[in-house]
């Protein structure tokens, strides 16, 4: 499960067995966890994250999206 970014307090990683879906991040801190499409940034699921969390994620994913892209591809090529 490589860990690709760590800020605010949340982890942005991915699993080995996601090789066949289409790239995304997993988040999880606070409490909560998350999936985000990194294709086109956008929340796939969500829970236990307040709406101010959820957007504060989606701007770091957003802000990192090519290091994800980058890190995913790396991983599984």
């Amino acid at each position: 499960m490589p860990t690709v970014l760590r800020k605010y307090g949340f982890r942005f990683h991915f699993y080995s067995g996601d090789r066949y879906e289409p790239p995304h991040i997993h988040v999880d801190g606070n409490g909560g966890e998350a999936k985000v499409w990194l294709t086109e940034v956008r929340l796939a699921e969500a829970g236990g994250f307040s709406q101010r969390d959820l957007a504060r994620i989606l701007a770091v994913v957003e802000e990192h999206r090519q290091q994800m892209l980058e890190a995913w591809n790396d991983y599984f090529a």
